[in-house]
């Protein structure tokens, strides 16, 4: 379905699991998930795949796909910025009513997380930042990809990295299969509904001078970091870079061993259960 935040612009929301749940002689709320899928340019399909986690028999789930993604209105290249993409998060949850949700940004989802996290600070029960980063750092990502895949796979990141899509073909071919250790769903990539030139904008834009950190040292509340020891695209060294710079938070950080970055969520489901439920 597609929901009206405000101004007309429309996303496209898919809501599993109940928020309300029969306990004896009532009826109980359980706590409202909203996720926040990779990127940037692609849609939230890759959460549907059969290796995703699962989380509706604790919470309810909000997927959506961020404005200028997927099934959602693309809109003017100058709508396409991170204080847009943090803001839709208020407004989508004003717009379905849902108070303190848990938000869960992963990969570019976790880069829109984490400008949400500074910019609406106590909006959000919790905030779980997997396999993202603060900022690129082409260098870092191109010796980790070296390391977990030789040079061939360097070289098809480096050249994606800084000249943007015109070189996704190699980057699909040397770099993405190295992004699961796991066995994934073969599937996946055809079901994404992309928009290349949203990808472009960002890489040519305000991906060029991202720093999350600076205001990340202002923000509050409860965080959840992951990061895979594996994970090329974002090197688990980004996710202590979070870490270190979330001084005012009460900050909780999963090293997921073995984890390249499609296996950290799946890899963590029992971390982010705990985070969202409060049970161990």
């Amino acid at each position: 379905m597609r929901i009206d935040i405000g101004d007309g612009v429309r996303l496209y929301v898919d809501v599993d699991g109940p928020g309300l749940v029969p306990d004896g002689p009532t009826m109980v709320e359980r706590p409202t998930v909203v996720l926040l899928h990779g990127g940037p340019g692609l849609d939230h399909s890759s959460y549907k795949a059969r290796t995703a986690i699962d989380l509706t028999d604790v919470a309810q789930v909000v997927f959506y796909d961020h404005r200028g993604h997927g099934r959602s209105d693309r809109r003017a290249p100058d709508e396409w910025r991170l204080d847009v993409w943090a803001d839709d998060i208020v407004r989508l949850c004003d717009a379905l009513e849902i108070e303190q949700p848990y938000v869960v940004g992963a990969s570019f989802g976790g880069i829109v997380a984490q400008r949400y996290l500074a910019r609406h600070p106590g909006h959000a029960a919790g905030v779980v930042l997997a396999c993202t980063t603060p900022r690129f750092d082409v260098d870092v990502m191109v010796a980790t990809f070296e390391r977990v895949g030789g040079r061939a796979a360097a070289d098809a990141a480096r050249d994606f990295w800084t000249l943007g899509p015109e070189a996704l073909g190699p980057y699909l071919e040397h770099c993405m299969p190295l992004y699961s250790v796991d066995p994934g769903d073969p599937e996946a990539v055809g079901r994404i509904v992309m928009n290349l030139e949203l990808l472009a904008h960002f890489q040519s834009g305000e991906q060029t001078t991202l720093d999350l950190a600076p205001s990340l040292a202002t923000a509050t509340g409860r965080v959840l970091v992951l990061g895979g020891d594996l994970d090329p695209v974002c090197p688990v060294e980004m996710s202590e870079e979070i870490v270190a710079a979330l001084k005012g938070a009460d900050v909780t950080f999963e090293r997921a061993s073995g984890a390249s970055h499609n296996d950290v969520i799946p890899r963590c489901e029992a971390a982010i259960r705990r985070f969202v439920t409060g049970v161990e």
